[in-house]
């Protein structure tokens, strides 16, 4: 079904009512929830690889850096495929990849090989760049600009629900609370100690190819069902691609600024929760990878709690002052953990998940603000600065290598320093132009 032959005027847009109406949104709120069982699942194949593969805190970080990577690799390439076929088909070509990707578990986990899962990792995130490119910008056009803030923020706590399942699918399917110490391994067989790390390697498998069973058949469910093309309450009908487009956007330092922001928050946020069940295992020594899953799980509850709260009161609060304030929150609670490398630190890392929770979305939408036609590219360069999950997670497993790891926790900090900087030159900027000075 050609793209083109859906597009809808805003006038028959809104006359879509039932099902016509809702299936596609729910198709759309869906894919919020479908990347972010697989975000997640990351933090989970960091503590297992680490122990299948005997990895050092930096190495382990790769699995973050090649998933990462592929959002930075594609982003462009997707804006350009929305801009040609329209929404629908860069959602469909998404699915595609993910599911691939997912698939290629399979083979990389008959191998043995950590290079193989990092190249299916990456795979995966170049379908996720498809699906983040294309959803997030349909999202903040379906609606009033004004309010486009609070609708993202809605829609992306359905990506909370997909981390929280994230976790629990690799905690239940994947750890296997088998953590023998150095001590035990030297007293093994070397038969023993291989077929202890086949063992560890093959339990990623299958969660992953019923991952891929599940998304290709969501990518035939997107083709067969039919979508309204809605962009900024306009017709959609200029599919050129145009280089001037992105060499506009660095003209704009607000965007840029947002764009840099956006690298930071991605980095932060990837670093805490990859390395939470590392930071427990030296704040509680003889924890469980399983007891300290749950610490994670429980942050990403936090997480998507903090999602709702956030869109209720963005009726109330500018969301620019709001995530001020939780930048601010979490600058506080990252330096506790630093401090303090114990349960109470670790609480307060697992609490930062509750602050960073609009923090995405609200980026997102108040950088798109203003550019017109220019979104599809500006939602692009956005999606590329996912790229900090790559770069600062490396980094953070570096610092840990070096210092340890409740130190390392000053790099995400040092991050939210950048989302607190931009939501104040957003507050800023809205405050010159009503007229009533700076804050």
């Amino acid at each position: 079904m050609n793209d083109s032959a859906q597009v809808q005027t805003p006038a028959r847009a809104q006359a879509m009512t039932g099902l016509a109406l809702w299936l596609p949104l729910f198709l759309i709120v869906s894919l919020f929830f479908m990347w972010g069982v697989a975000n997640n699942l990351n933090d989970i194949l960091i503590t297992q690889f680490k122990k299948a593969f005997v990895l050092s805190d930096f190495a382990s970080g790769w699995v973050q850096s090649a998933f990462y990577f592929g959002y930075f690799a594609l982003a462009i390439p997707a804006s350009l495929a929305m801009k040609c076929f329209g929404y629908k088909a860069a959602v469909i070509t998404g699915l595609l990849l993910y599911g691939l990707g997912a698939g290629l578990f399979y083979p990389a986990a008959q191998a043995q090989e950590y290079g193989y899962f990092l190249l299916a990792l990456f795979v995966i995130a170049s379908g996720l760049a498809f699906l983040e490119t294309s959803a997030n910008p349909l999202i903040v056009a379906m609606g009033h600009p004004e309010t486009a803030e609070r609708r993202l923020n809605f829609a992306q706590s359905f990506n909370s629900l997909g981390t929280i399942s994230g976790v629990l699918i690799g905690r239940e399917f994947i750890l296997s609370g088998v953590e023998p110490s150095p001590a035990a391994l030297a007293a093994m067989t070397q038969a023993e100690r291989t077929a202890f790390y086949t063992a560890e390697v093959q339990a990623v498998a299958a969660p992953y190819v019923a991952i891929a069973a599940v998304v290709l058949l969501w990518a035939l469910a997107v083709w067969w069902v039919r979508f309204p093309t809605v962009v900024g309450g306009q017709e959609d009908t200029d599919h050129r691609f145009r280089l001037r487009d992105f060499k506009a956007l660095f003209r704009r330092r607000y965007y840029l600024f947002g764009v840099a922001a956006q690298f930071f928050y991605v980095g932060a946020q990837v670093c805490i929760w990859s390395y939470m069940i590392r930071y427990g295992q030296a704040a509680l020594p003889g924890a469980g990878e399983k007891t300290l899953a749950d610490y994670l799980a429980a942050s990403l509850v936090a997480f998507m709690i903090g999602r709702f709260v956030a869109t209720a009161l963005m009726g109330r609060v500018a969301p620019a002052r709001l995530m001020l304030i939780y930048a601010l929150a979490n600058i506080v609670l990252c330096a506790v953990a630093m401090l303090a490398p114990s349960r109470v630190g670790l609480v307060a890392l697992a609490g930062t998940s509750f602050f960073m929770s609009l923090m995405f979305p609200t980026i997102f939408a108040l950088s798109l603000r203003g550019l017109g036609a220019l979104t599809k590219a500006g939602s692009a360069l956005l999606v590329m600065a996912i790229i900090g999950g790559a770069v600062i997670t490396a980094l953070m497993g570096l610092v840990s290598d070096l210092t340890a790891i409740h130190w390392a926790v000053g790099v995400p900090l040092v991050c939210f320093f950048v989302v607190a900087a931009f939501a104040r030159r957003t507050l800023r900027e809205g405050m010159a132009k009503s007229g009533k000075g700076s804050v």
